[in-house]
């Protein structure tokens, strides 16, 4: 998933921990938290960044769900499933739900959203690949069928929904916990076409209700009386706040006008103080901050001049200099904390091999290097360190780069678009295994925006998804991982990320360090 978001000047340094009372206004929300940029889309086939996952996840909900540590999954929608020896085939029981109008909630709702995700004329369904463990599914998302029935999804009753994939998927159930699997019913959408998000016309099936969607201002959420397990939500009332910028979202919590605020609302250069704070948790989590390199124009085509680019890369002066909070260079693009699973060995800093691959391509010394920018989208972090990979590029490589500054939605246009040519980007995990962050590159994919594509490659993570020994498909992802960091480079990890979060445990509860980096709402409450 994508992460995005933050500082310009911090005024309140020494404020107490905010208080049930401090700095409330009329009708403030039980829960206030900080959620970086502006959504996008509450659409669930076309999401992709963490903002948005977090208001989806709230007012939907798939078959399964996630527990509040991210250890487990839970019953969602469905109340129970059975898995077939072979691995091949899940049946899925429905509870008696009903949609927030009050209408039943039946498998055949599943079978057209996951249709729908599936339909080559949504265009921006970036996580369609989901769906294709799925027999049939990534025939008929590239057109070459369009009989829905060839695809593995079949409505037993209304209650029970049997799923066919095409080798066994033990991250499979995480998936259907994940926001393209999400139910959406269909005749609100048919009725009310792109505008079937608007507050006033959606319908949904989660623990909270869409009641007010302001941009620039805020979301806010309301407990959903006829959702399933209500009574064990308890939170009546959430606000979240789009707030890009790093000083005012950290004043925003320091005045207790928010209740948290993750590691996108803290000024980097406050870590050091804010660490030695009850209000301070910090998490190890399964997120890679990286570049994308534009590889369909040159220079950047020659994977010489890539591995240039990380070569020259003094990603410890990154994080010692700009991060403050154990951040970790990264060499890999799977974090090493990822459950059973050892990574390739990935380039080292070498400065002298950069200037050399450089040279062996035809730019020694960076003469006659065209110039380039970097992209980033409007946070803080990512600007300081652009400004540093400049001054770094220059001082190893003889090479400019220009910084392009764009706000978040424009900055995915240009993504998608391949209107750049270096990107800041951020991934974290969708779910705890090495093929959420390596599936996202094969050739053409929705997440990939990068131009690349390997046949090997793309070959290599279709064996690993039909492999059943866990030591074997560990192997297949190794020399998958190898090819992507170290042979052609089309992405260049700079750092693992840690979750940082602020907010007063004697205050908030229901927030427990999270891999993933998630913290539902529904388990969260306000203490006495």
């Amino acid at each position: 998933m994508i992460i995005s978001r933050t500082i310009t000047c911090v005024f309140i340094v020494g404020v107490a921990l905010a208080t049930a009372g401090c700095g409330e206004k009329e009708h403030r929300a039980d829960y206030v938290f900080e959620n970086g940029t502006d959504v996008q889309t509450l659409d669930p086939a076309l999401m992709t960044g963490q903002p948005e996952h977090r208001i989806a996840s709230a007012i939907f909900e798939g078959l399964s769900a996630r527990s509040p540590t991210g250890s487990e999954i839970l019953p969602g929608v469905a109340k129970s499933w059975d898995i077939s020896g072979d691995g091949l085939t899940y049946t899925f029981h429905l509870r008696d739900c009903v949609w927030s109008d009050g209408s039943p909630l039946t498998a055949h709702d599943f079978i057209y959203s996951w249709k729908r995700a599936l339909d080559p004329a949504m265009g921006a369904a970036y996580y369609a690949y989901q769906l294709f463990y799925i027999c049939g599914a990534e025939d008929f998302n590239s057109r070459k069928t369009s009989d829905f029935s060839r695809v593995g999804v079949r409505a037993l009753d209304d209650k029970t929904l049997q799923v066919d994939l095409k080798g066994p998927t033990p991250f499979f159930l995480y998936l259907t916990s994940f926001d393209p699997l999400f139910p959406i019913k269909r005749d609100c959408v048919e009725k009310h076409g792109d505008l079937w998000t608007r507050p006033e016309n959606i319908v949904s099936n989660g623990p909270f209700l869409l009641k007010e969607w302001s941009t620039s201002r805020r979301i806010r959420l309301e407990k959903n009386p006829l959702y399933w397990d209500r009574d064990n939500v308890r939170l009546n009332v959430v606000d979240a706040l789009p707030t890009e910028n790093e000083s005012t979202a950290f004043n925003m919590y320091m005045m207790g006008e928010a209740d948290w605020v993750d590691s996108a609302g803290i000024p980097l250069y406050l870590i050091d103080i804010l660490k030695t704070r009850p209000d301070f948790h910090k998490t190890t989590m399964l997120v890679t901050f990286f570049y994308r390199f534009n590889v369909t124009r040159p220079p950047l085509n020659d994977p010489r001049i890539r591995k240039a680019f990380d070569l020259a890369t003094d990603k410890q002066r990154i994080v010692d200099k700009i991060l403050h909070a154990g951040q970790v260079p990264a060499t890999t693009f799977v974090p090493p904390s990822m459950p059973s699973y050892r990574p390739p060995e990935g380039l080292s800093y070498n400065p002298g091999e950069a200037r050399a691959l450089l040279a062996e391509a035809g730019y020694p010394n960076g003469k006659g290097f065209p110039r380039l920018s970097i992209l980033f989208n409007t946070t803080e972090a990512r600007r300081q360190i652009a400004v540093e990979m400049q001054a770094i590029w220059k001082e190893n490589l003889g090479i400019h780069v220009d910084l392009d500054n764009q706000e978040w939605g424009t900055y995915l246009n240009s993504e998608s678009r391949l209107d750049y040519w270096i990107s800041t980007a951020g991934w974290i995990a969708d779910y705890p295994d090495p093929n959420t962050f390596l599936d996202m590159f094969v050739t053409g994919g929705g997440n990939n925006r990068t131009g690349w594509g390997n046949q090997r490659y793309d070959e290599l993570i279709r064996l690993a998804a039909g492999e059943r020994d866990q030591a074997k498909r560990m192997d297949i992802f190794r020399k998958a991982e190898r090819i992507l960091v170290v042979d052609e480079m089309p992405i260049m990890p700079v750092y693992f990320q840690v979750s940082i979060n602020l907010y007063n445990p004697n205050r908030i509860g229901g927030i427990f360090p999270n891999p993933l980096d998630e913290h539902p709402l529904k388990y969260i409450y306000v203490k006495p």
